[in-house]
Order: structure tokens, then sequence, then C-alpha cells
């Protein structure tokens, strides 16, 4: 006997929809990195105007009543400026009849311009410490401050006690501090105070090393001699009297212009300063103060006065201050000011990191605030969709569940029930055997959509009375539906998955709203019959809670969204004249029953009418399942977004249900994460037990909520012990699932029809408790 050997080398060409399936499994991978990196955004974001705000990595400790054995005597009882040449410290004071105005803890958006417009008036410069963080978050008004002549130096970036701090943590401080200023005002500067410094004499053991490891650097470290004490808020005439030199003495006299309610200062300043020039008193800066004292020292100008480790230009990136001393040489001044002599023009990479952290703070301070404002508005809209869940529901219970409550006449005629089956080998068995149990008459017929598992094989050798078995091409299930409703004998079709049983009375207590003629749909409850899991049971209070306590809601208001697939039935004239089961949308349940809606047919939700459906069994096929559900319902919404506009039927549900869904189950369950993320962000950075308390409130109300969804379902109680968990690993699940089908959606992305994997383990209704 001859055999034929096939040709080696040559490969069968794969299908249209093999390609398609690999291009849109090519494109997935880009989307699912595009959602992380915006996620990774955000979460730097926050991260980024946390630590502005220092809520992240804040440090409150500040030190006090420390030793000062290993300070020198000279510095404890030296000028307020301090340097260092070669290793040595020198101390400086300012002139006799001199005051240099410094200000600290700004800039502020408030004071900060009130207190440079009264130094303009009195044509007066000032030296302003500036906080990092807020000269980063204000940097218009740094640059105005610069080039108004006044002088700045550093005050760290997040105002922390540096003698707590690690070398790591001083560096990184002055380093983002020098480029804050890069990008604000194009400068640095080689001035320091320290945050909760004050006189020489708090120098101790601890605060000592963090001044020699600055003054090496090239720092000049700048104390007070007179304090107004402005920040008490003591009264105008007490700020005045506070910050008055003693004996026509020359001092380094501390105002601040940030901080808390600085209007006294704003009122003090004026009469402060025309005070002191009555009294023969000049104003200078830090810088024309040093500049004084050195040439009343006999010190030639230029003359190098630090130790000279760093180079010309200021190394922002690494904290170096880049100068040597606060010099008057060629290279001091951004601008060739004396007055602002310690100022170094920003140059090259500082400079450009400068204004790249001037930017992302900008983008940080608009999109923090904005995203709150968000946040509020949604966790408004979910406590508002709880209320309404509750009050609608029990609305709905009670008038259905009436004793005198009825649709019309009882439905008995033959009703025919569609079975779409595509290698349902596991489940069809058990599904037509649940409806061979049917106290109401039905026809069934079964649409084998080219199985290759024996599926057709399996539902005829059944022999169960009334049941069709139809063979088509794989074609989908949509194709399957239609094929299945222009076979049908009867005027109402029921459908429902081939991996879903019914119960013995479900068609019967499904058709009966058909007594009115205005019902062109119902929509049965589904049920999770694999529920003994996990995942099961998270899937089931999903089930019973979010999809049956919607359904009543919607059904009051009279903008049913969705039909479920696995239980739902049809007038058969209702879906011939909206076109059948569509293929233009992934969510054919959802399509068809906008589009009913749109043709003015009533669609009405029957709670005692059950089907058990087995969920899925892993986390990979959850994924699967919900991103087709979640992108086919954002297809459907497009596709009938007509509706808005429209007047009569479909208008109401363009106008009413429409935005429901939209606000409902996409734009709240897209920014919900954003919610959990600010949790857990204020949980590590703010207040753990405030905002733990808050977030179980929020899950003491979905509880209620859920309770009483069980409660009508007549569901057993023990499976909300899981809503906890549920809410920390599923529901994030669901959001990520969403928010990649929203990424799909606005890239233009394609999905495909996914099989399930079945196991066949929802028999009985009696067996899925």
């Amino acid at each position: 006997m001859a055999t034929t050997t096939p040709p080696r080398g040559r490969r069968r060409a794969p299908s249209r929809m093999t390609r398609a399936a690999g291009r849109a499994a090519a494109l997935q991978k880009p989307r699912v990195i595009l959602a992380l990196l915006l996620l990774l955004a955000l979460t730097s974001v926050m991260l980024l105007d946390g630590y502005l705000r220092a809520e992240v990595g804040g440090d409150q400790r500040v030190r006090s009543n420390a030793s000062a054995s290993e300070v020198p005597d000279d510095v404890i009882d030296g000028g307020p400026i301090l340097s260092f040449r070669n290793g040595e410290a020198q101390s400086r004071s300012v002139p006799e009849k001199t005051i240099a105005l410094t200000f600290d803890d700004g800039p502020n958006p408030t004071w900060t311009p009130q207190i440079l417009k009264i130094l303009e008036q009195n044509d007066v410069p000032g030296t302003f410490f500036l906080v990092g963080s807020m000269v980063s978050r204000y940097p218009g008004i740094v640059d105005d401050l610069v080039d108004q002549g006044n002088e700045v130096g550093i005050h760290t970036f997040t105002h922390v006690d540096l003698s707590y701090q690690s070398d790591a943590r001083i560096q990184r401080e002055m380093a983002q501090t020098q480029l804050a200023l890069a990008g604000a005002a194009g400068i640095t500067t080689t001035l320091f105070r320290a945050p909760y410094s004050s006189e020489t004499d708090a120098i101790d053991n601890y605060s000592w090393p963090v001044y020699k490891k600055l003054g090496a650097q090239g720092y000049t470290s700048v104390f007070v001699d007179t304090d107004s004490d402005d920040w008490k808020r003591p009264g105008v005439s007490k700020i005045i009297e506070w910050a008055t030199p003693s004996k026509n003495k020359g001092a380094s006299v501390l105002f601040h212009d940030a901080g808390g309610e600085r209007s006294q200062t704003v009122d003090a300043l004026g009469t402060y300063i025309k005070k002191m020039k009555a009294k023969g008193y000049t104003f200078t800066t830090i810088s024309g103060a040093v500049q004084q004292a050195d040439e009343d020292a006999g010190v030639l100008p230029g003359a190098p006065q630090g130790q000279g480790t760093g180079t010309a230009g200021a190394n922002g990136a690494t904290g170096t201050a880049g100068a040597t001393g606060t010099g008057t040489g060629a290279d001091a001044g951004a601008a060739g000011n004396s007055l602002q002599a310690a100022h170094r023009t920003a140059t090259g990479a500082t400079l450009y990191e400068g204004k790249a952290l001037v930017a992302a703070v900008a983008v940080a301070e608009w999109t923090v605030p904005g995203l709150a404002t968000g946040l509020a508005v949604v966790g408004v809209a979910v406590m508002a969709r709880f209320a309404m869940m509750l009050i609608l529901a029990r609305r709905h219970h009670r008038r259905r569940n009436r004793r005198r409550f009825s649709w019309g006449p009882p439905v008995t005629r033959p009703v025919t029930v569609v079975v779409p089956a595509y290698n349902e080998k596991e489940c069809i068995a058990n599904t037509l055997r649940s409806l061979a149990l049917s106290t109401h008459p039905i026809e069934i017929i079964v649409v084998d959509d080219g199985s290759t598992d024996g599926t057709k094989e399996i539902a005829e050798s059944l022999g169960i009375p009334n049941v069709r078995v139809i063979r088509q091409e794989n074609a989908g299930k949509p194709a399957a539906l239609n094929n299945g409703v222009r076979h049908a004998s009867h005027d109402i079709v029921v459908m429902m998955d081939g991996d879903t049983v019914f119960e013995a009375d479900t068609v019967r207590h499904l058709v009966q709203p058909f007594a009115d003629p205005g019902v062109g749909a119902v929509a049965g409850n589904a049920k999770v019959g694999n529920r003994n899991t996990v995942i099961g049971a998270w899937q089931h209070i999903e089930y019973v809670m979010g999809f049956n306590l919607d359904r009543r809601m919607y059904d009051l208001l009279r903008c049913m969204p969705t039909i479920p697939g696995a239980i739902g039935a049809f007038r058969r004239e209702a879906v011939l004249a909206v076109g059948g089961m569509s293929e233009d949308t992934l969510a054919e349940d959802t399509d068809i029953t906008i589009a009913m809606h749109r043709e003015g047919w009533r669609v009405v939700y029957q709670e005692h009418a059950k089907a058990w459906t087995e969920a899925p069994g892993s986390l990979k096929q959850l994924w699967s399942q919900r991103y087709r559900w979640s992108y086919g319902t954002m297809q459907a919404l497009w596709k009938h977004r007509g509706s808005l506009t429209d007047k009569g039927p479909s208008g109401r549900f363009g106008r009413v249900g429409m935005p429901l869904v939209v606000l409902f189950q996409i734009v709240t369950p897209v920014f919900a994460p954003l919610i959990d993320v600010f949790t857990v962000y204020s949980m590590i950075f703010i207040d753990f037990k405030a905002s733990l308390l808050a977030w179980l409130a929020v899950l003491c109300v979905q509880l209620v909520c859920a309770a009483y969804a069980f409660r009508l379902d007549r569901e057993k109680y023990r499976y909300l012990l899981m809503m906890p968990l549920q809410q920390l690993v599923y529901r994030q699940m669901m959001y990520l699932v969403l928010i990649h089908s929203c990424v799909t959606a606005l890239t233009g992305g394609r999905l495909r029809w996914q099989k399930l994997k079945r196991t066949g383990e929802v028999g009985t209704p009696a067996g899925a408790n």
C-alpha cells in the first residue's frame, strides 16, 4: 500500500483570524506597559507633591539643650556670619549702624510679594533664606526677588533639622534647593541658614559638624544676633522693639515671610525701616555686610575667603556651593552686584535640571489638587450610587413582591430556548437536563457553533424531547443566537449560555412579564454556581451586589443597560426589528438591550427567574472575561451615542441610562483605584489611624449594601466574610481590567472572542450552593 508523505519545509499559511489574533496579542503588551507607565507617573507625581509638602520624608524633630563642648569659643562668641578658610572657622559681624534684613521660610505667595513691595518702596535690600520646596512651587516670586536686587540663601529643601540627618540627606537637601534656585532664577548661592537656628551660641556638638562640612564645600552659614520673634505674633510695636539693635550695633535681623500668618510682620516692616533710617542706620545684604566688614579689616576685594574646594558656577547637582566663600572677585555675583555676591550663574546641567524640577513641580501642583477634587466628586458619586441602590432596590422588591402585583394574565404558551454552544462538552449535558425539568412548555434549540469536541453529539445522545441541534460553521455567539432566533417556533425566545443551568421554574418566572405588551425583554437573576472557591466567592458577591442590585435600580428608572447572556428572554419580533444580535461589539447583550430601549420597548428585571452559571475559575480567565465585557460595553455605548440627542424612548435612555452607565461603570471605577492609592499614601505618610478609619467606614457602607442585597436574594451571609479581602484584591483587579479596556479603546485596539475553559462543575441548581 502506497503512502503519501507530506512535503517537508512548507508551512500552512495562517488564517485571517489567526493573523488578527496575533496582531491583537502584539498590541496588548504595549497597552499594558502604557497603563503601568501612567500609574507610575501618577505615583511619582503624588510622591513629589508629598515631598514638597513634607508629607513624604518629613522630619519634625528639633534638637535642643545639647552640649556645645566641641564648638570653639570664638565661634560661639563670634559674629553671625560663619565661613571657613583652609578648614579654619572665621566669624564676621555686621558693621556698626548697619542692618542686614534677613527673612526665613519663604517664598510665600501671600506675604513675600508684600514684603518685596515694602523693600522696594524704601529702597532697601534683603537677604531671603528660601526653602527649596517653596522655591520650586513659586519660582516666579524668586525670580522677581532676585531681579529686585535682593540676595538669597538656602534654608534646606524641606525645612528639616540637619543635625538629625545623614550626610546623604544633607547633600540632597542642599543640592535640591540649588536646583530649585537654578530653575526659578537661573542662579545658585553660597549662603546657608539652618532651620531652627538662631544665634551662634546655640550651635551644639550635633550641628557643628554640619556647619564644618558645608563650610568645606564653600558655604557661608548665617545666624542672627537680633531676632524680631515675629513668628510669635506679639504685635507690631513689640516686633519693632525686639528687632532694634542695642547701642548702635550692627545686626543680622531675623524676620519671617512665610511659615504662618505674617500680617504683623508686613505692618511692622515699613515702620521699622523708617525708624532705623532715622537713627542713621543703613541697610545691606549679607554679602554687602561681609564686603563692608572685610574693607574695615583691610582685606583686599576678591581675596579668597573660603577653602576653595568648589568650582565656579556652583555645582548644584552635588550640593557644593562651588565658590570661595562669599568673595567679591570677578566671578562673584550673578550680575556683578556686590550686594548679591553670593549668587552664581547656573549653567549647563544644573540649569536644565533645575528647570526640569520646576516644571515637574508645576505639573504636580496642578495634577494632585485636580485629582483630589475629582476624587471627591467620585467619592460623592459612589456614596450617591449606594444610596440610590438601597432606596430603589427596596422599592423594587416591595413593588414586585406585593400580593396583588401582577404583570397581567399568566403567560402559559410555549416558548423557545436558544442555547449557543462552542466546545461545551463539559457543560452541555447539565444545561439540557436542567431545561428538561422545566415546568413551562419549551422548545430547545442548540446551535452548535462549529464545536470540535463533540458537543453536538453529546446534545443529540441525551434523547431529550423537543431538542433540536443546529450545526453551523464557527461564526461567533451573535451569529449562533441569530440562527436560533430564525429557527424559533414561538414568539418568545429565551437565551442562555451553554454553561448555565436553570431551575425548574426559571422559564415560567422569566416569561411572565410578557403579559405586559410593552415589555420587549426580561433580564433574569444570574447566580454563580461554583462559589466554593475564593475567586468564585468574590464573583458571587459581585453578582448579588453589583449586578442584581444594580438591575433593580435600573429597572425602576426604566433604563436597564444589559440583559445577561446567561439568562434573558425577548420577544422574537423585537429582536428581528432591531436587526438581531449585532456583531459590531463584544457585548452583544448590552448592544441589543440598548437597541430595544431605543425602539421603545420596555426592559425589566425578574428576580425570581434564577440561572446558575459557571464563573471563571482562575484569575487569568477572569481577566480575559471581564476585559471583553468592559471593552464590549464601551463599544456598545459608543455605538448608541446618538441616543443622547434623540427624542422619545431613545432619548430617555440616552439622557438617563447612558450617563448612569458611563458614570457608575466606567468613570467611577477608572478613578476608584486613585482613591485607594490616596488612602495608602495617607496611611504611610500622613495619618495612618484616620486613613484606616475612613477606609473601614467605606467598607462598612459597602457591607451594608451587600448584606441588604443578600437579604433580597435570600443568600447566605457567610460569603460576606470574604468581602474585606475582595476589596483588597479582587476589586483592584477589576479596576485594572477596566483601565486596560480604556487604554485599548483610546488606542484604537480590537479584541476577539475568547473561549473560557469550563469544568462542568455546575451540575444542578440544588448542588450549586
